[in-house]
């Protein structure tokens, strides 16, 4: 008990405190138990502890708004992809719903929460945005393909001479017909029988008016005997565009179109390509 009354005494022994100034002004002194001395201390303690958390606090709070901003425009620009991929899954279901591959080809248009695992959600689109990509890619390849391929009848009419060995119809003699010859009316309307640009329009000494039409791909047609062409030389055309009128110029015995198949440079047999229209 007597040393607590010492420590209590000694606690509350006053200091004085003297405040000297840098002019003529006199000294300002007080007095301050040792124990206010401690308390302000321990007050400036606490307070710059206080001030420190409170930094540090806000500092994370800013931190965490960044990576929040940053996080929400992922998660808007990963949406938006979604919402690309959606489409172009809808497209490619569409398409691959077609009966034929005709169907396919011809429609063919190429005109894409929780905790978020990021990484592996970037690589998932990715992966699936590859995927999509090939094969929009596949079927634009395979579209060219189709539309640079000969399908179908050049005009309407019956075969009078077909492809391959042959006597020819004006000398007698034994010859290769390199294409065929459809019989038509004079005037019927000769059509492409597929996409491509027109290489030649004239006059030939036995072939009469001719058009040719190269159409990628290794393909070229010709069609040749025509009363007038209609088309010119670099022109593009689409396949069923008319491109000829039927008649029977240069050599020929009557109204009829005769109509050749080149591919990769060799003429090939007609035949196989009209139904495929």
């Amino acid at each position: 008990m007597h040393r607590f009354r010492r420590f209590l005494k000694w606690i509350f022994v006053p200091v004085t405190l003297m405040l000297v100034p840098h002019s003529r002004s006199k000294p300002v002194s007080f007095r301050i138990p040792l124990a206010g001395i401690f308390v302000s201390v321990l007050m400036f303690l606490v307070g710059t502890a206080y001030m420190f958390s409170v930094s540090v606090r806000t500092m994370e709070y800013y931190s965490m708004k960044e990576r929040l901003s940053l996080v929400t425009s992922q998660y808007q620009e990963m949406k938006s992809t979604m919402h690309s991929l959606k489409l172009a899954e809808a497209e490619l279901r569409k398409l691959f719903g077609l009966k034929s591959k005709k169907d396919v080809l011809e429609a063919a248009t190429f005109a894409d929460t929780g905790s978020l695992d990021m990484d592996t959600l970037n690589q998932q689109i990715h992966e699936a945005m590859e995927s999509a990509t090939d094969i929009r890619k596949y079927i634009k390849e395979q579209k060219d393909i189709y539309l640079a391929t000969p399908a179908g009848w050049p005009v309407a009419g019956a075969i009078s001479s077909g492809y391959g060995h042959r006597e020819h119809p004006m000398s007698g003699k034994p010859n290769f017909h390199s294409g065929m010859d459809i019989s038509v009316p004079q005037g019927a309307c000769v059509r492409a029988t597929a996409d491509g640009i027109v290489s030649f329009s004239g006059w030939t000494a036995g072939s009469g008016n001719t058009v040719v039409i190269e159409h990628g791909h290794g393909f070229s047609t010709a069609y040749a005997h025509n009363q007038r062409n209609l088309v010119k030389v670099g022109q593009r055309v689409k396949r069923q565009d008319a491109i000829a009128v039927s008649g029977s110029t240069g050599v020929s015995t009557g109204p009829h179109v005769h109509y050749e198949i080149w591919k990769n440079g060799r003429h090939v047999d007609p035949t196989a390509y009209l139904e495929r229209g």
